[in-house]
């Protein structure tokens, strides 16, 4: 055997097959933890849009709402950038509160678009995200080139975006969900190849490589949502 040809250079015949082994299970718990965050956001979302107390608290006070906010990025930077000092457990419960105070935050939905809307954009959501994810996932094409260039292109509608809240302008808004959507789409497959490619490469499934799998979740949730935010500007309809 030409052990050059392998994907993984120096790793032993005994050692590959450990790596096979455990990455199905890793991979399962990618889309567990992605799915079980989408839910609770959903959940909380919609709980927080039918009590009008929880609505007065945080879009009727700044504070609490730049809180929010705050708390946020907080911990999404907090469990990306510290992943391996934090325990399993405590990088797991920052990701559940997270998806909550996510979901709090996007109760608003509810106010601008109807139930219905909402709802047809979630599973053409879904049904794009899994297909990118699919090609993402089964295609032999390395995607690191795309995704540097999704990467800076995000960047540019970061700031398009911050530029938007001045000049609110309705047009440049709907281009800047039409070029959201192209981005996500691509972030999503590019996404899905990484983590594909970082988890083939755990020994195990122990704590490290669970640890890794929480984040491929994290990213690809948040790959979701984001596309799903991009595609109700365009096809929503307001309440």
């Amino acid at each position: 055997m030409d052990y050059k040809e392998l994907n993984f250079q120096g790793i032993s015949t005994e050692r590959q097959w450990d790596v096979s082994a455990a990455f199905p299970v890793l991979m399962r718990k990618v889309y567990v933890w992605m799915t079980l965050a989408l839910a609770i956001t959903g959940f909380t979302a919609y709980g927080v849009a039918t009590s009008p107390g929880i609505l007065q608290m945080i879009y009727g006070n700044s504070i609490v709402m730049w809180g929010l906010i705050i708390a946020e990025l907080a911990l999404v930077i907090g469990v990306s950038a510290a992943i391996n000092r934090l325990s399993l457990t405590t990088a797991t419960l920052m990701f559940i509160l997270y998806s909550v105070i996510n979901g709090a935050l996007l109760s608003s939905i509810f106010m601008i678009y109807t139930a219905s809307s909402i709802a047809m954009v979630f599973f053409i959501t879904a049904g794009t995200f899994g297909v990118m994810a699919l090609i993402g996932y089964t295609t032999k094409t390395d995607l690191s080139s795309m995704g540097k260039i999704l990467f800076m292109a995000l960047i540019g509608l970061i700031i398009a975006t911050i530029v938007n809240l001045f000049i609110k302008s309705s047009g440049l808004t709907l281009i800047l969900s039409y070029v959201g959507v192209l981005i996500f789409v691509g972030l999503t497959a590019w996404d899905t190849q990484k983590i594909k490619q970082m988890l083939l490469q755990a020994p195990d499934a122990g704590e490290g490589a669970q640890k890794m799998a929480l984040l491929g979740a994290l990213t690809l949730y948040l790959d979701f949502v984001n596309l799903f935010l991009y595609l109700l500007r365009i096809f929503g309809k307001r309440e």
